[in-house]
């Protein structure tokens, strides 16, 4: 493939760039009153609409139409293609990636190496959904006899972080038990969590694909401590444990018994899970139909995203605007400010989602990239980030793209206090764009009556430079179909990015060398014999020192 910075559509839009260099928000809004209706697009999906207001970013519509023509030269529609034909386009693992399998409502097949992989999808959806059915109703009960009222979910990463999100984000449709979830190697994250339990009404969710992750497999075995001490009976385990894993010998050692294991495939990969066996938190907490919905939202969104034109594709015009942000103008970091507090953990999900993605430096044809990739995506719902981060957004010097996300309605009867949050979403994507100059703030001060000295003197500490970009993603209710139909547009807008920058988005062995060293530093935190590297041994010999290891 030819080098991605060779590219003469690479080449055009480095001169659009210098072309927009003296561009503002503020100008194009006022020359152009229609602006945002040449820059927005709509998808419509069943009941849903997903609006994107793609108005305040620092493009024209030459950009556009260069963006979308290094689309093209670099085959994305073919890699598209090649992603839902089951192809092992996760070359450096030689895997499938097929999580749109996982949500497949339609009748095609979806094949790897010639078999069709859906029929295995649905029946381990269909036992999955039906134990969860049995929790929620109470026909599945402990070892006591007691119906189950909470559930604990222990996993890390994409274990976690996905079905996490998820949950809270429906908390508005829960109707079962209560559903917490533990990550954290630090005993204090189980025991604060268990302290609130009572074992008798307990059911634990282990969620690990090799059911050897060290710090999920620490916690299950601190989790079934708590539990037997409680209940007095080893046996008890059957009853209270469920595992989301393909190692079944590991998990009948563990004490679970057979038909509570759920597996899922290698083509599954963790941050993409949710969607597959790993999503039982959000099926015990909403129920089989909404999950369902959940699953036909970003099945939606996948028809949307292989079928649509590139033009009015939504993944695909955020895919491309985050590489004109990174590669063009030298954006670091993305945030997220979704309007909701429900979606508190969605910044955190899309960060691990992008991060772990295309936070890469050696291509596809294992060359070193010569050009930025993989962002830091971080951020926090609205309108609380407004008293916090919005600072630096504002008047910080760093250029920062933000997605901002609202829905039309509230999940609550008090439509005056949704209102309020919806004026500061709208205000605060309106402000980043048009800013304020000085001789607007000194007037503010003059006409509040401040002297023409002191208004001079805070004039620059109260302009806003403006023409900071943003894109705004309405949606009308925040339902399980609407989650299913965002978190695959992001999905997606991931994969557009890898694709174009041609990395392997679908492997992670950045992830792997840290656990790697932690094994061995955890046998030399205790044993002074056991050799240490030097990066580690200064620090390790203080923690010694501290614990009196001699």
């Amino acid at each position: 493939m030819t080098q991605l910075t060779r590219l003469p559509q690479w080449q055009a839009l480095q001169a659009e760039r210098h072309a927009l260099a003296a561009f503002h928000l503020r100008t194009a809004f006022a020359a152009d009153p229609g602006r945002y209706a040449r820059f927005e697009r709509t998808l419509a999906a069943g009941d849903a609409r997903l609006v994107l207001d793609l108005s305040k970013h620092r493009i024209e519509q030459r950009t556009l139409e260069l963006l979308l023509e290094l689309a093209i030269a670099r085959d994305l529609r073919a890699r598209i293609d090649a992603m839902f034909a089951g192809e092992r386009i996760n070359t450096t693992e030689q895997r499938a990636v097929l999580h749109v399998a996982l949500r497949d409502l339609s009748n095609r097949p979806v094949r790897v190496d010639g078999r069709d992989v859906k029929p295995d999808v649905a029946a381990v959806r269909e036992r999955l959904l039906d134990v969860a059915e049995r929790v929620r109703d109470g026909r599945w009960r402990g070892h006591t006899g007691a119906p189950i009222t909470d559930v604990v979910n222990l996993g890390i990463g994409g274990s976690d972080l996905g079905p996490q999100m998820m949950t809270l984000a429906l908390a508005p449709y829960h109707d079962g038990p209560r559903v917490a979830f533990v990550s954290n190697v630090d005993p204090e994250h189980l025991r604060g969590t268990l302290a609130r339990l009572d074992p008798k009404s307990t059911l634990f969710v282990v969620a690990s694909k090799t059911f050897t992750t060290l710090e999920t497999m620490t916690n299950a075995r601190a989790a079934r401590a708590w539990l037997v001490q409680g209940l007095g009976d080893p046996a008890a385990t059957a009853r209270h444990f469920v595992a989301l894993s393909t190692n079944a010998a590991e998990v009948a050692a563990f004490g679970i018994a057979p038909e509570s294991m759920f597996p899922f495939w290698d083509w599954v990969g963790g941050r993409y899970s949710l969607w597959s066996s790993i999503g039982m938190p959000i099926a015990l907490a909403v129920g089989r139909a909404r999950f369902m919905q959940m699953l036909a939202g970003a099945h939606a969104m996948d028809e949307h995203f292989r079928t649509a034109e590139f033009s009015a594709n939504l993944p695909v015009l955020l895919g491309l605007l985050g590489i004109w942000y990174v590669n063009f103008w030298g954006a670091a970091s993305f945030s997220i400010a979704p309007y909701a507090q429900h979606l508190a953990r969605f910044a955190a999900h899309l960060q691990q989602l992008d991060m772990e993605s295309n936070g890469k430096r050696v291509t596809l044809e294992s060359e070193i990239v010569d050009y930025a990739t993989g962002p830091v995506i971080w951020g926090e719902p609205g309108t609380n980030g407004q008293h916090a981060y919005f600072q630096l957004l504002q008047q910080g010097p760093a250029l920062i793209p933000v997605d901002f996300i609202v829905a039309a309605e509230s999940p609550h009867a008090d439509d005056m206090q949704h209102r309020i949050l919806v004026a500061n979403c709208f205000a605060q994507a309106a402000t980043l764009a048009i800013g304020k100059t000085a001789d607007e703030a000194s007037a503010e001060m003059l006409a509040a009556g401040k002297g023409e000295l002191e208004a001079r003197r805070l004039a620059h500490h109260r302009e806003f430079p403006g023409n900071r970009p943003s894109s705004t993603l309405l949606v009308q209710r925040f339902d399980p179909f609407t989650m299913g139909l965002l978190t695959a547009l992001y999905e997606h807008k991931v994969f557009v990015q890898g694709a174009l920058w041609g990395i392997n988005s679908f492997d992670q062995w950045g992830v792997e060398l840290g656990k790697q060293i932690a094994t061995s530093l955890g046998a030399a935190l205790s044993d002074t014999k056991v050799p240490v590297d030097a990066a580690a041994a200064g620090i390790v010999g203080a923690w010694r020192a501290m614990r009196g290891v001699v």
